[in-house]
């Protein structure tokens, strides 16, 4: 294949070694190889129906494309730095293979909203397989939650003990969370899903071309509507990186419950082997590695989303070669998402809930002070007077070491003669996460039910 660059007609110099290789892209924009030959066949196929190109130039593109598509999955194209990008180093090897032929598929656009398109097809083809590994660890998510409905567990704010919950109520937590995820990908698919094929470099083009057969061809909604706007925005890819980073943060946030569950002080949960390692001193150590990774590589989706906004800041219209440095930042959020969200996936299946430490650790923290004060309202006291009462009768389980539930009813009734028998009943762990039995509350038939909703969401 000629390493002559395409572009070289107005330049009596070559370029220098090393700026040819610093402004080359070739390295990490080959990735985009499937979808700049889909795009230039939707682009030769306008161009014959536009008769802009004959029907036997036609064929001949696609055949060619074909050929080169086919060479590239093999492994065997002899990629060129020389050439640049991967959009050169293809239409190269295409006219080296069909003649003129090959040199008339340019027509009537540029590599500006050449790669625009690529790039666009390329992230909305990996939003689909993000949002099926997101959609694997939601399900992995449900059958966890409903596995441990009636397993209690203590809930906590600040860290600190508050009321008990069970874990399928938290599990559940955790799948809303992502069902937020995933309609900020559906918004962000939707938004990126239209043409800029046509725009050309900056203002469109003089042919008649047929912009609406292009989108349409290439499965987008519609086509960009400016030219200017289609060429030099990458909006799409900064929205996607910003859905990108509240996903990673919810993945953080649930990597660091089950460092802090999987810990020998909380001993909560047991992870599988699979998803350990050890130390390389400490015989008896089993380290938590993926859920700490996966809470690491958040901070490094986060950086991409500042990378992306501070590239674009300053730019005026239209393209700039700045926006060669969308891709690396890019293609790294998407590769590293993927893989937490598997990992996810694979993991969350294999965890293993201890249920006897959960309902130990409930039932230290007075975890149910606020049903002795939801009890006591139903007996007419105002809630701010049995807020105090609790709070006093806290004081003295404090003092003495124990929980309310071991306090006697005489002693009880010495805080409020409104206290009966029937106390004892709003004072166990089972009692307080059954009282919640409404939408959203912890109660294991809510739990349940909750279940089965999200299950007919995923269909």
């Amino acid at each position: 294949m000629s390493d002559k660059k395409l572009w070289a007609g107005r330049f009596n110099q070559p370029t220098d070694a090393f700026v040819e290789a610093f402004t080359a892209s070739v390295e990490f924009d080959q990735r985009l190889a499937e979808q700049d030959i889909r795009g230039s066949m939707a682009h030769a196929t306008m161009l014959a129906r536009q008769g802009i190109i004959t029907g036997e130039e036609k064929d001949l593109i696609l055949e060619g494309l074909e050929q080169i598509r086919r060479q590239i999955e093999a492994g065997e194209f002899p990629w060129s730095v020389a050439l640049e990008d991967v959009h050169m180093n293809i239409e190269s090897a295409l006219t080296e293979r069909i003649g003129d032929a090959g040199k008339k598929l340019h027509t009537g656009r540029s590599r500006n909203d050449q790669v625009a398109t690529d790039v666009r097809l390329w992230l909305r083809d990996e939003i689909g397989a993000i949002d099926a590994e997101l959609r694997r660890l939601q399900k992995a998510l449900l059958d966890l939650a409903e596995r441990e409905a009636d397993t209690i567990l203590p809930g906590f704010t600040h860290l600190q003990t508050a009321q008990p919950v069970t874990f399928g109520h938290h599990m559940m937590a955790w799948f809303e969370m992502l069902e937020r995820d995933h309609g900020r990908l559906e918004d962000c698919r939707r938004r990126l899903n239209q043409c800029p094929l046509g725009a050309a470099a900056l203002a469109g083009t003089s042919y008649p071309i047929d912009r609406e057969f292009t989108a349409r061809e290439l499965g987008f909604d519609d086509p960009c509507r400016n030219s200017l706007d289609a060429v030099s925005d990458r909006d799409f890819a900064i929205e996607f990186t910003a859905a990108a980073s509240i996903l990673m943060m919810h993945l953080s946030r649930m990597s660091e419950e089950l460092v802090i569950w999987s810990s020998a002080q909380f001993g909560f949960i047991t992870l599988s082997d699979a998803f350990c390692t050890g130390s390389s001193i400490m015989p008896q150590k089993k380290n938590p590695d993926v859920p700490e990774l996966v809470r690491g590589k958040s901070g490094r989706v986060f950086g991409h989303l500042m990378g992306l906004l501070t590239l674009m800041k300053s730019q005026p219209l239209a393209y700039n070669k700045d926006n060669q440095e969308d891709k690396e930042p890019l293609f790294d959020t998407v590769d590293n998402l993927k893989g937490c969200l598997k990992v996810f996936a694979d993991m969350v299946p294999e965890i293993h809930c201890n249920a006897e430490a959960m309902r130990r650790a409930a039932l230290q923290g007075f975890a149910t002070a606020t049903d002795l004060a939801d009890y006591l309202v139903r007996k007419g006291i105002p809630f701010r007077d049995a807020h105090e009462v609790v709070g006093k009768a806290v004081a003295l389980c404090v003092e003495r070491g124990c929980d309310l539930a071991d306090l006697s009813l005489e002693e009880l009734r010495g805080f409020s003669e409104v206290i009966d028998a029937d106390v004892f009943d709003a004072l166990t762990l089972e009692g307080s996460v059954s009282a919640r039995n409404h939408i959203g509350g912890t109660a294991p038939e809510q739990v349940r039910r909750a279940i089965t909703t999200a299950r007919g969401s995923l269909k």
